[in-house]
């Protein structure tokens, strides 16, 4: 339904502005480009640049914390409690080094 939608209205998009012509697309991109060289829309552009910038360590932190925390519980829910064995064996499986995840499921042995 949504791949639907969205034909549809890049459909309709590409009619009406086939129809709206060069003209009007020219006026479009005129007034476009003079918002964006207007120069307080600039001082607004760098000021939340900076802004980014200046913030971007906390999300950063916020981001790894949440992210540690979420992986915490997702992995108490996974291990029922009392069963270390399990978990130590679900921990060996996930890491990257680990030869179970090492098997070959179509090996390349002699062919016929």
């Amino acid at each position: 339904m949504k791949k639907l939608m969205l034909l549809v209205a890049g459909g309709v998009g590409y009619v009406l502005g086939a129809r709206a012509g060069r003209e009007r697309y020219d006026q479009i991109k005129k007034a476009a480009t003079r918002v964006k060289e207007d120069p307080r829309v600039q001082e607004k552009a760098h000021q939340a640049a900076d802004l980014a910038k200046d913030k971007a360590p906390v999300v950063k932190d916020k981001v790894t914390s949440a992210a540690s925390t979420a992986a915490s519980t997702a992995a108490d829910k996974v291990t029922p409690s009392g069963s270390g064995e399990h978990r130590s064996d679900l921990e060996e499986q996930l890491h990257p080094d680990s030869t179970a995840r090492q098997d070959d499921p179509y090996p390349q042995g002699n062919l016929p």
